[in-house]
């Protein structure tokens, strides 16, 4: 099995930080996975980068991935999560984009699936508009995906992994145990029947002033700082994963 992944933080891995400073992700946890559901080793590749909208994802990174030699036999995508943070993105275009990508899939015979990333929206600012689009994004992959008889990794609906347990501090990405929960939910809709993960869920979540402002000041003002500059997380960064890594059971 080659197996690829693209899309954007979600994909990359941002918030499941290992000990030298490099991230892991619900998609390294899917490569291990397989290899150990098929007791052999997993050529596996990770071209997704954080920041990164719909467009990009489906014509560089799938370009790309489709360029690798030998060629991948899987490819997970997803994307849109980042478009739906800007004011009037057209979410019918998001559709198109991803059908564009499932037939070129289609046409070089690899195998799509395709996944809704977590549900962020209970802890962020403007977090009903976020909800009410993802809704419907998901909606539309997940008739997309049956109307091309694809697997679809619904994470989005997930209410446990909406839980502050599963959340870094930023509340917009995944911790350590909100990618494993993810991996396990994308694995069993592979085929790969794997039990989620589950964490204690420990104290209430404190939304006292003090904690609200400093979360602010330290998460959401230099967000707003990069979108009024033009500026992505992503500008300058590379895949992690760029070309097979060998990953064993």
């Amino acid at each position: 099995m080659r197996y690829v992944a693209i899309g954007d933080s979600f994909t990359e891995g941002l918030g499941d930080e290992l000990p030298d400073g490099s991230v892991r992700g619900w998609a390294d946890r899917v490569a291990a996975g397989l290899a150990v559901a098929s007791d052999e080793p997993v050529e596996y590749a990770n071209l997704a980068i954080r920041g990164r909208l719909l467009e990009p994802i489906i014509t560089e990174q799938l370009d790309a991935a489709l360029s690798l030699t030998p060629a991948p036999t899987l490819i997970t995508l997803n994307g849109g999560g980042n478009d739906m943070m800007r004011p009037g993105r057209d979410m019918s275009r998001l559709i198109d984009l991803t059908e564009r990508a499932v037939l070129r899939c289609a046409e070089a015979g690899v195998r799509l699936v395709l996944i809704s990333g977590a549900d962020p929206s209970e802890r962020i600012p403007f977090g009903g508009v976020m909800r009410r689009r993802g809704d419907l994004l998901t909606a539309e992959l997940e008739a997309l995906a049956a109307r091309h008889g694809l697997d679809f990794a619904n994470v989005f609906h997930d209410t446990e992994i909406r839980r502050a347990g599963y959340w870094s501090p930023d509340r917009l990405h995944l911790n350590a145990a909100g990618h494993q929960r993810a991996a396990g939910l994308i694995l069993t809709a592979m085929g790969y029947p794997t039990a989620a993960h589950i964490v204690d869920p420990g104290r209430a979540e404190s939304r006292r002033l003090l904690g609200e402002a400093r979360y602010y000041r330290q998460h959401v003002l230099p967000w707003l700082h990069r979108r009024v500059r033009g500026r992505s997380s992503g500008d300058h960064r590379t895949a992690k994963f760029p070309d097979w890594t060998p990953v064993g059971p």
